[in-house]
């Protein structure tokens, strides 16, 4: 077990966004929550990080919170900011504090992830330079980085073409089955989802499906 949410309930401005939550979620799945905009999503993602405070429940990490990276839906990274690609992905080094310099580790961890998300020939532009899609595998990057254990993505492919979202996907697959991550992931796409054992979560503010990716288009 990775996570475990035991009788979450969360409301807001007297809405009941979240009733009664319980999911468990082992290791190495890849979990994609779907509902309609209002049904929860992103709250359920913001209040298993701490980000909303929740009425009442328990949210029970199986790892320290330091292995847990969060890609929210508004990145937070104004593309006009007069930053590289590079020196915003090793901003993701940065657990405690600014760091004065660099380790040798970080720069090796940040050349694997280059390779890995095929960003090396945009590394050096600035991010106003960039793509849509070129700057969500940036910030994609900038997550990884920190080596998460457990990937928390709100709704990544918001905005990008058919090819970005299709080799953003393409990356989440590697990420979850070679290198072991798991994933939970908000999403309006799942009809471009190609990996069969995707599980899914539905959210009407209570949880109206759990189960596999075949099972919900049956």
């Amino acid at each position: 077990m990775i996570l475990e949410v035991k009788d979450l309930n969360v409301t807001y401005n007297g809405h009941n966004a979240l009733k009664n939550i319980n999911i468990c979620i082992n290791e190495k799945e890849y979990v994609c929550l779907v509902g309609k905009n209002g049904s929860g999503k992103s709250t359920f993602l913001r209040s298993i990080t701490g980000l909303i405070k929740a009425d009442s429940g328990e949210v029970i990490y199986g790892i320290d919170r330091s292995e847990v990276g969060y890609l929210a839906q508004v990145s937070g990274v104004d593309p006009r900011f007069p930053a590289t690609a590079k020196e915003v992905i090793m901003t993701g080094c940065q657990k405690h504090g600014i760091k004065p310099f660099y380790s040798k580790e970080d720069h090796i961890e940040f050349e694997k992830i280059c390779e890995l998300l095929k960003i090396g020939p945009f590394v050096n532009k600035k991010m106003g330079e960039l793509s849509g899609g070129q700057r969500q595998r940036v910030l994609l990057a900038r997550t990884l980085i920190g080596k998460p254990k457990l990937l928390l993505l709100d709704e990544p492919c918001n905005g990008l073409d058919s090819g970005s979202i299709d080799l953003f996907y393409k990356i989440l697959d590697d990420l979850n089955q070679s290198l072991g991550i798991t994933i939970i992931m908000a999403t309006h796409d799942l009809d471009e989802i190609k990996n069969d054992n995707v599980r899914v979560v539905g959210l009407e503010q209570e949880v109206i499906f759990d189960g596999n990716i075949k099972q919900y288009f049956s």
